[in-house]
């Protein structure tokens, strides 16, 4: 049985309300998973992610959606996660100015820019569980991010590893031209409705894929959507 890991991803989104556009980039054609397709910036937690001393976290009620239904500790370690993958694989710093001089060695790099991580401003949007059957498995929490938020330059992506390709700022009415994972384009459907309303939401889909069932619900509700 594939093991299911805990995973954090973010929209970025740009330009919210002339004419929007989200971060993206291309898995390579090599990857185990989902490769050649366009994605957001994300990955699994790491071990070291809970430790992590954040200078800001998400809003109460982000909190609140993430821990449900879970240990209450992994919120903090998802929005780590989350600020860790978006700057390994876009380059692009979510943090305050400070020194870390004990940083751990997955976050040098990112204290040698002289920040200290936050994770203030990310918003807890939508959850999802990989389908049974997959060669990897995730139970993936996705952030909305406004690139105002950014404490570095939004179209500076040099400090980017190599695992993204082909980053860019796609406008939000045309990623349906891209060849995007089923759940990419579901959650862009979610974030286009809430183009217009950057307050947290108070309930949040998820869809709960398991080995017997799947369920598509929102946290903050009880019951199926109708």
């Amino acid at each position: 049985m594939t093991v299911v890991r805990d995973a954090a991803t973010v929209i970025v989104l740009r330009d919210r309300a002339h004419s929007p556009k989200v971060l993206m980039g291309r898995r390579g054609s090599k990857a185990a998973f989902m490769p050649d397709k366009m994605v957001f910036p994300g990955g699994a937690v790491d071990p070291g992610d809970a430790e992590v001393p954040l200078r800001g976290l998400p809003e109460r009620i982000c909190l609140e959606r993430l821990a449900e239904g879970c240990d209450p500790t992994i919120s903090g370690a998802l929005a780590a996660a989350a600020v860790r993958e978006l700057w390994e694989e876009t380059g692009l710093i979510l943090g305050t100015p400070g020194d870390w001089p004990d940083a751990p060695p997955d976050w040098a790099r990112f204290a040698a820019t002289g920040h200290r991580p936050s994770a203030s401003g990310m918003r807890f949007v939508f959850r999802a569980i990989t389908p049974p059957g997959r060669t990897r498995r995730f139970d993936a929490r996705f952030f909305l991010l406004d690139a105002e938020q950014l404490s570095s330059d939004p179209d500076d992506f040099t400090h980017a590893e190599d695992e993204l390709s082909a980053l860019s700022w796609v406008p939000l009415d045309e990623t349906e031209k891209l060849d995007l994972p089923f759940i990419t384009e579901v959650v862009l459907a979610e974030v286009a409705s809430r183009i217009d309303d950057p307050a947290p939401p108070p309930s949040v889909p998820f869809f709960r894929n398991s080995d017997e069932e799947s369920h598509f619900l929102r946290l903050g509700r009880r019951g199926p959507l109708p």
